[in-house]
């Protein structure tokens, strides 16, 4: 690694530690891996519990169009560095039998080279860098090389952004939740259980969830 890579990797880690949320972390990730590698279609795409994946960021409708069929089928190069816990490097997208029904789908997008990384911390999997390229075997060990140390300098930044943004919406919802008990509580004079009672049968009842429900009676006064 020479000193100009080293000095754009520590750059790269101190501006995604200043964005503010789970995509534009994503975003700026992808920019400064592409610019690296000097390609120009790429996503990345977070994995959740289950193993449901959704992208966080993309740089074309092309793009989007690889990744939204690799989810729809369930399978992929991204499914596949997910799982192996390896990147996943496709000379042609539209001509690979290891995922005949995305490969086939595939022969309708005008991407053929695919490179899939896995985003990991020391604990856990994050998700996935994927690269794409018009041409046939675009990618090689040196791109396959580059593309991983990125991902692992990204991986917990993007996992950190990940947890903040969830921490973030829990307290949110649940200032929420406190207001519409405290709506409750004054115009039914009911005690605080007897008001988180109400919202949650409500909740389950008509299957909204408790934040939207809270939400509602906030802006509306009413829960129905």
């Amino acid at each position: 690694m020479n000193d100009e890579f080293a000095q754009d990797l520590a750059r790269m880690a101190l501006v995604l530690h200043e964005q503010p949320d789970v995509e534009q972390t994503a975003e700026r990730f992808l920019e400064y891996v592409l610019g690296s590698i000097g390609a120009s279609h790429g996503s990345v795409v977070l994995v959740h519990r289950g193993g449901r994946l959704e992208s966080a960021a993309s740089t074309d409708a092309l793009v989007e169009e690889a990744d939204r069929l690799q989810i729809e089928f369930g399978e992929g190069p991204t499914y596949d560095a997910l799982q192996e816990e390896t990147s996943v490097v496709v000379a042609d997208a539209a001509d690979d039998s290891r995922w005949p029904t995305w490969s086939g789908k595939m022969a309708s997008v005008a991407l053929r080279s695919v490179l899939s990384v896995r985003l990991r911390t020391p604990t856990t999997t994050v998700g996935a860098l994927n690269l794409f390229d018009p041409a046939v075997d675009s990618f090689g060990s040196r791109d396959n090389a580059i593309a991983q140390v990125y991902a692992d300098h990204a991986a917990v930044a993007v996992a950190n952004a990940r947890s903040e943004s969830t921490l973030w919406q829990a307290i949110e919802a649940r200032k929420l939740i406190g207001q519409a008990q405290g709506i409750l509580m004054e115009r039914f004079d009911l005690s605080d259980d007897q008001a988180f009672a109400v919202l949650r049968r409500y909740s389950q009842d008509n299957n909204v969830k408790l934040r939207d429900v809270a939400q509602r009676l906030i802006q509306t006064r009413k829960l129905s």
